[in-house]
């Protein structure tokens, strides 16, 4: 499948609604390649582009000088920006990270501003992510909380069965917020 043709697939998929301008968005993105290690967002920075991952996987991770924490990771097919600090134009607290080599599609927000005035669609994108960031970290936060270890793991089991096939093993544990030898005691009472 074509980088077109992935975009192009995930507003069909994602955001069905008015497709004017849709053909037009997506020939405005352009292709990079980054290689494993690479950080793609730094806390501190500010976003100013759009980022689209065709292929790969990405962490999301706050850190500070004596530890790290996962907090989301992304795979093929869906949008990695900061979507508060690309709006808001406020600094990000986060960091990125490609865990592999990953296929990026990108527009710069100059060019995503232009679309937005020009197309209705894009301020109905721009709301619809914001509703689904605030409801999904809402959920996993209150997971993250009450649920034991155990039981957030088990929700990977049903809910992301990709990430614990994709992602290193050391990485599931830091999102957990447990040690990867809990994690790995957790795996064995489980199977």
């Amino acid at each position: 499948m074509t980088e077109k043709d992935k975009l192009f697939l995930f507003f069909s998929n994602e955001f069905p609604f008015n497709k004017e301008g849709l053909e037009e968005f997506i020939n405005s993105f352009t292709s990079k390649h980054y290689s494993k290690g690479h950080i793609l967002l730094k806390n501190g920075k500010t976003e100013n582009e759009l980022r689209f991952l065709d292929e790969g996987v990405v962490r999301e991770f706050y850190s500070n000088e004596s530890k790290e924490k996962n907090i989301n990771f992304y795979l093929d097919s869906e949008f990695i920006t900061d979507f508060y600090s690309f709006v808001s134009e406020n600094p990000t607290n986060k960091y990125q990270e490609c865990i592999t080599d990953i296929k990026l599609r990108v527009i710069s927000k100059k060019g995503f501003q232009e679309f937005l005035s020009k197309y209705m669609c894009g301020k109905l994108f721009v709301d619809e992510i914001f509703q689904r960031i605030i409801d999904r970290k809402e959920k996993e936060l209150m997971r993250h909380f009450m649920n034991t270890a155990e039981e957030n793991y088990n929700e990977l089991i049903q809910s992301k069965p990709n990430w614990l096939q994709q992602i290193p093993q050391y990485h599931i544990a830091s999102y957990l917020g447990i040690t990867p030898e809990t994690l790995s005691r957790i795996r064995k009472r489980i199977s």
